[in-house]
């Protein structure tokens, strides 16, 4: 959990980053708009990537185990966060400093294509069947502890530093950050051990020889499933973290602050409601957690943007917490249900290929969101017809999940030495 929560810190960073900065000091030239969604095709683009990292690291999972990979994918991501804080800027260096963003964001999206993955074996595959959906809902604090731990930098920075200061160097400080708690996270996964079950897969000789082929030969339909399911969970970040911080501020007059506190109150409640609905999932299974979640906010959805309208800082924190606690549902239950969907001898590859699938489409919500916004003059309720479209897809995953589990793995003959290695 700890390592997942240092991984996404770094991730998160930039989300915060784009919204205000990555446009005026990488992508100047473009205008005010065309730099805001350059920033938002910034994200998108670590997104596209990230199957590609799922592949490569599912396979290391599933072939050389679940702790070897996770020490892989902390240190690119700590390493290229740490670099994006030396990046010169378009007055320094014209477009030579966006180019190597670009890079440094393909970099970052190939490591986290296999961190959640890894994370959620780890973590299931050192617990019994009774308590399994809970473990697996621990790694999913990851998420909101980095998105806390980002936003509380950059209010830090915004209280103590005016906008000129902010803008010229201070933006760098979060990102050169990333270079200590790197440290930390290595110290942390080294200490970590091999899972029993990737133990017992060696031991029986049943390590997939191309994993990323046999998950689809022999489960495409629940690949669907989990790509599904994972969608809203995802999304709902993309949306609230990124988007609803740059449309708050230029569409309905709340300051930058307002919307990072009130970003970090919703955070700091996931908290608390992550391990509960981990534990719910114990008791009615992980699939229909995250059905009553998608439900639930494809309920509230227009509800929850109409009132945002009316642009008090109560209302926004409301909306915040309530728009950021029924999608935790499908969050935290989401890899309880993706490990339940998988054999071991390619679950790593399976559960990152289909978080990363998901992830992929979730990036570029901002981005079509802006784009809806401005066909429609930013009618109060454009952002909940992508909302509502991610729940419904997550809804009906669920349900389908609900009806399946995995199936038991088929004998293999003992791989060969070769075959091995």
């Amino acid at each position: 959990m700890v390592g997942t929560s240092l991984e996404s810190f770094d991730f998160y960073l930039f989300a915060y980053f784009s919204a205000f900065f990555v446009g005026p000091l990488f992508f100047d030239p473009l205008g005010s708009f065309g730099a805001t969604s350059a920033a938002f095709l910034t994200i998108a683009l670590a997104f596209v990537v990230r199957p590609i990292g799922a592949v490569i690291f599912g396979y290391m999972g599933d072939r050389l185990g679940r702790r070897t990979t996770l020490l892989w994918t902390v240190a690119i991501m700590g390493i290229a966060t740490g670099l994006i804080g030396l990046l010169p800027t378009y007055a320094q260096a014209g477009w030579l400093g966006a180019i190597l963003l670009i890079v440094l964001r393909i970099v970052q999206g190939l490591s986290l294509g296999g961190e959640w993955g890894g994370s959620i074996l780890i973590a299931t595959e050192n617990s019994g069947p009774v308590k399994r959906a809970f473990y697996a809902a621990i790694p999913q604090l990851g998420s909101p502890v980095g998105s806390i731990l980002s936003a509380a930098v950059f209010i830090v920075l915004t209280a103590v530093l005016p906008a000129d200061q902010l803008a010229e160097w201070g933006w760098r400080i979060p990102f050169l950050l990333a270079i200590p708690l790197l440290l930390v996270s290595l110290y942390l996964r080294w200490s970590i051990s091999e899972t029993p079950v990737f133990q017992d897969v060696v031991a029986q000789g049943r390590r997939d020889r191309i994993p990323f082929v046999t998950m689809f030969a022999k489960r495409p339909g629940a690949m669907l499933i989990a790509i599904g399911a994972a969608l809203l969970g995802i999304g709902s970040y993309s949306l609230m973290n990124t988007y609803t911080v740059n449309y708050g501020v230029e569409q309905l007059g709340f300051s930058f602050q307002d919307l990072l506190v009130a970003t970090t109150i919703g955070g700091l409640l996931q908290l608390v409601t992550i391990p509960l609905f981990g534990a719910w999932a114990g008791r009615i299974g992980s699939a229909r957690v995250v059905l009553w979640g998608a439900l639930g906010t494809l309920l509230i959805t227009f509800p929850m943007y109409f009132l945002l309208q009316f642009a008090t800082f109560p209302i926004l924190v409301a909306t915040m917490i309530v728009g950021g606690i029924l999608p935790t549902m499908s969050w935290a239950a989401l890899g309880g249900l993706m490990n339940d969907l998988f054999p071991d001898s390619f679950r790593y590859s399976a559960l990152s290929f289909a978080y990363a699938l998901a992830a992929t489409i979730s990036g570029f919500v901002p981005y079509l969101t802006l784009e809806l916004g401005a066909a429609t003059g930013f009618a109060w309720w454009h952002p909940g017809v992508i909302l509502a479209i991610m729940s419904a897809v997550t809804l009906v995953s669920a349900w389908l999940a609900a009806r399946r589990r995995a199936e038991p793995e088929i004998a293999t003959a003992p791989e060969t030495a070769s075959a091995a290695v």
